[in-house]
């Protein structure tokens, strides 16, 4: 009998169903089973960074019960996850079970016979039956690139965490090595919203009759483009050039100068082939459910690892394009048979991993079997809807990878009249779908109809409208943004990205509104101190130069010890020299409201539960109350009141009446969000 060891009942579940009646036991650890203790850093630093470990309390039951179960089965099979996670769980197993011995920071098998280790890409009779017939040793590079991190981060939040605790007098609050450089760029975008100064500019269209109404935008006058650059160049009341906007007074006389006649001067016309994104990685996986589907990253992956564990789709951590060759294959044999031979490619697509660094996961996120499409899998599974939208995500990117690129047909149109006004319009019209049938068919519906205008035609101008436009500030990070400026700049890995932005919402640091990430006062104060503290340390280049460190150190081209001397003694003098200082950080906001007990003002605190109202007598006056965050421009359907923003006890977003409990409307969406 042989014992196979994974992380999740789902998992061994699946496990079993592939493997029923063969020799094998599979047991399932719920997780991580041995960590670094919550009482004290557990670091030795006289010992080269040494972790301390023991058993997590709550999974004692789980070891002895894993140890009697070792002990009646001829091998150990350690069947976790692929990546750096997956290692170390069954790196502390075999070490719980005696099987390796410690040598920090290296270790040894010590009964090579009895511990085998497996590695699939995916939970399929296949994948398992070719794993099982070539098991591997534990990949130690991996092991320690997941503990390097596992220090890192140690080091920063009890080393870090207490000067704030001291700086701020409040002792639940966390800096972390990754997320303090996340809540920067929030921090930081919204300083540049703040120093942005607005400018209104109109933009006039013109709306032509003829065989075919169009409307066009004026563009030009007297041979000067009423653009630059990205800003909107306009003219003056006497039509004189300048870098300023067209101010609200000269809007109707331009239009009122307009003649009625044009004519069609130039017609370009190029047809471009439009081709299928890559399959997905982890990060624009996030991104796409986001925008498609506004799932957090947490949310995604979640749902993600459900659908891997019953063995729909491929390891979801990941930052390859790879796809396997028994995948495009049986890909195109679909495509054929549902959309046709004219939508099949020839040859397989593949795409370039841009990553410089790309990570242990070897193949794109997929579905595991090209034949089970949404319909197939959810008459069988016991899934959510949820669910359902992530694996359409999936199998219809990964299946538009191989259909046939879209010909789309570019039309631009210019047209000028007397007084040497010119408008221009263009079109887009899809002549052949491609993968669009799959990935966006709206686009196709939107754009089949032909354009039928001609060079040289003449046309009337029926009508003019004026848009008034301001210069708008960057855009706050959203969850997709966010990802994507992450992973550009090198910060985290895609795997970390969900925890991360969870870590910094949990601790009050950000809030969201409508979407979009906001700093609260708490979370800008913690950022400007710390950055300003320990700028080598939360700079965004050293971050992810450490970033590069790790997967150096699992590459096995980097020593972990000195990964971690580059980080730790930097940080070191850093922090002897502010442990010391005077700062006191500020984080109380007032508001317009006076204390009802004793006429002071009111002001916003946190605590680990949130914001509150609190009398800024204290301790001489203790009346608080709840802070309400008002939804502007929503009203209550029921009794006119306004909408707040509240939250569940497992802190799901709703929106509520502020009169609650009198009045109890609730919804958990805004039609406008």
């Amino acid at each position: 009998m042989n014992l196979i060891i994974v992380e999740s009942p789902t998992k061994a579940r699946t496990f079993n169903r592939i493997l029923k009646g063969k020799d094998y036991f599979v047991f399932a650890t719920m997780g991580h089973i041995r960590d670094l203790p919550t009482k004290s850093i557990s670091i030795d630093y006289k010992k080269k960074y040494k972790p301390k470990y023991e058993i997590i309390k709550i999974k004692k039951k789980v070891v002895d019960q894993l140890k009697k179960l070792a002990k009646k089965n001829d091998q150990i099979i350690l069947a976790t996850d692929l990546d750096r996670e997956g290692e170390s769980i069954s790196y502390h197993v075999a070490y719980l079970l005696d099987l390796i011995k410690e040598k920090w920071p290296d270790f040894n098998i010590s009964n090579p016979d009895k511990l085998k280790r497996i590695v699939f890409h995916e939970i399929t009779e296949s994948a398992l039956k070719e794993a099982l017939e070539n098991p591997q040793n534990l990949r130690s590079d991996l092991v320690k690139a997941q503990q390097a991190r596992r220090i890192l981060d140690r080091i920063v939040g009890y080393e870090l965490s207490p000067l704030l605790w001291k700086k701020i007098g409040k002792n639940w609050l966390s800096a972390g090595r990754v997320q303090t450089v996340v809540l920067r760029l929030i921090v930081e975008r919204e300083k540049e919203i703040r120093r942005f100064v607005t400018e209104t500019y109109f933009q006039i269209y013109g709306h032509f009759g003829g065989k075919q109404p169009f409307k066009a935008k004026l563009v030009k006058k007297n041979g000067q483009s009423f653009e630059i650059s990205n800003k909107i160049s306009l003219f003056d009341g006497d039509y004189t050039y300048t870098k300023t906007s067209i101010v609200r007074n000269n809007v109707e006389t331009i239009k009122a100068d307009l003649p009625d006649d044009y004519l069609v001067t130039d017609l370009q016309e190029n047809t471009i082939s439009r081709f299928p994104p890559p399959p997905h990685t982890t990060s624009l996986l996030q991104q796409d459910a986001f925008i498609k589907h506004g799932f957090s990253s947490k949310l995604t992956m979640k749902l993600a690892q459900d659908l891997y564990e019953r063995g729909l789709i491929t390891y979801h951590r990941t930052d390859s394009f790879n796809l396997s060759t028994q995948f495009v294959f049986r890909a195109k044999d679909y495509i054929v048979k549902n959309f046709g031979e004219a939508y099949a490619l020839v040859k397989p697509r593949g795409y370039r991993t841009k990553s410089k660094m790309a990570q242990e996961a070897h193949e794109a996120i997929r579905p595991t079997n090209v034949n089970k499409d949404v319909a197939t899998v959810f008459d069988n599974e016991k899934l959510t809807m949820n669910h359902k939208r992530l694996y359409q995500l999936i199998f219809n990117r990964a299946l538009a990878t191989q259909m046939k690129e879209a010909q789309i047909k570019n039309i631009k149109l210019v047209i000028s009249g007397k007084k040497q006004y010119f408008f221009e319009s263009d079109f887009q019209q899809v002549l052949f779908d491609g993968f669009l049938k799959v990935l966006n068919p709206d686009f196709v519906k939107n754009n089949i109809q032909t354009v039928d205008i001609k060079k040289g035609e003449s046309i009337i101008l029926k009508d003019t409208e004026s848009v008034e436009l301001n210069t708008k500030p960057p855009v706050r990070y959203n969850e997709a943004s966010l990802i994507k400026s992450l992973e550009e700049k090198g910060i985290g890995r895609p795997s970390t990205y969900a925890p991360i932005i969870s870590l910094i919402q949990d601790k009050h640091y950000i809030e969201k509104q409508m979407r979009y990430f906001v700093p609260t006062k708490l979370g800008e104060a913690i950022c400007d101190y710390l950055s300003q503290s320990f700028s080598q340390v939360f700079d965004l280049g050293f971050t992810a130069r450490m970033e590069e460190g790790l997967d150096l150190v699992a590459q096995g081209n980097k020593e972990l010890v000195q990964l971690l001397d580059e980080f730790y003694q930097p940080f070191k003098s850093a922090l002897e020299q502010k442990k010391d200082d005077k700062i006191v950080i500020d984080v109380e906001e007032e508001v317009d409201e006076k204390c009802i007990k004793c006429g002071s003002k009111m002001v916003v605190r946190y605590s680990k539960f949130g914001k509150f109202l609190a009398c800024s007598n204290y301790p001489k006056c203790k009346n608080t109350k709840p802070f309400l965050q008002f939804v502007e421009g929503k009203k209550c359907e029921k009794c006119g009141g306004r909408l707040v923003i509240r939250f569940t006890r497992k802190r799901k977003r709703f929106y509520g009446c502020e009169n609650y409990p009198k009045c109890d409307y609730s919804l958990w969406k805004l039609k406008s969000v």
